[in-house]
C-alpha cells in the first residue's frame, strides 16, 4: 500500500470544496431569503410585528397595574374607614367608661357619708337608750303607783269578755 502523506488530504477536500463553493454559497443564500420571506409572510398574515406587541403587551400591563393601584387604594381607603369608625366606637367606650367611674366614685362618696350617717344615727340611739334607762327606775315607781281611771278599766274588760265569746262561737 502506497501510502498517502496528510498534506495531500488537505489540498484533495480544497479542490473538492473549492470547485463548488458557488453552488454552497447559493443555497445557503436560498436558504437564508427564504427563512425572511417566511418571518415576513408569518408577520403579515398574523397582522402583529414584534414591536407592535410589545407595545400592546407593556399597554396591558399597563392598565393591570392601573387597576390592581386602583383597587389597591380602595380597599386602603375601606381600612381607614374602618379603623377610623373603630377609633370613634374606641373613644366612645373610653367616654363612658369615665363615666361610669366618676359614677362609682360619687356612688362610693355617697355611700361613706351615709354609712357615717348611720353610724352618727346608732351611736345617738344608743346614748339615748342609756340616758331612758338611767331616767326609766324613778319612772316606772310612780307609774306604778298611778291607777287607771275606772271608765278605761270598764271598757278594757268589755273588750275581753267580747273577745272570749266570739273565740268560743268559732
Amino acid at each position: 500500500m502506497t501510502e498517502i502523506p496528510p498534506s495531500d488530504f488537505r489540498s484533495r477536500a480544497m479542490a473538492t470544496i473549492g470547485a463548488q463553493p458557488i453552488a454552497i454559497s447559493a443555497a445557503a443564500l436560498v436558504l437564508i431569503v427564504s427563512g425572511i420571506g417566511a418571518i415576513l409572510l408569518w408577520r403579515m398574515a398574523t397582522g402583529l410585528t414584534p414591536e407592535a406587541e410589545r407595545a400592546a403587551s407593556g399597554r396591558q400591563m399597563q392598565v393591570r397595574v392601573a387597576q390592581t393601584s386602583e383597587q389597591i387604594m380602595e380597599k386602603a381607603k375601606g381600612l381607614e374607614m374602618s379603623q377610623q369608625e373603630s377609633i370613634d366606637q374606641l373613644q366612645t367606650v373610653q367616654d363612658q367608661l369615665h363615666t361610669l367611674q366618676q359614677l362609682i366614685t360619687a356612688q362610693r362618696a355617697e355611700t361613706k357619708k351615709l354609712s357615717d350617717q348611720v353610724g352618727e344615727i346608732g351611736s345617738s340611739l344608743d346614748s339615748l337608750r342609756q340616758s331612758y334607762a338611767a331616767a326609766q327606775p324613778g319612772d316606772t315607781a310612780e307609774r306604778a303607783t298611778a291607777k287607771k281611771p275606772v271608765a278605761r278599766q270598764a271598757r278594757g274588760k268589755a273588750h275581753k269578755s267580747l273577745r272570749k265569746r266570739t273565740k268560743a262561737r268559732r
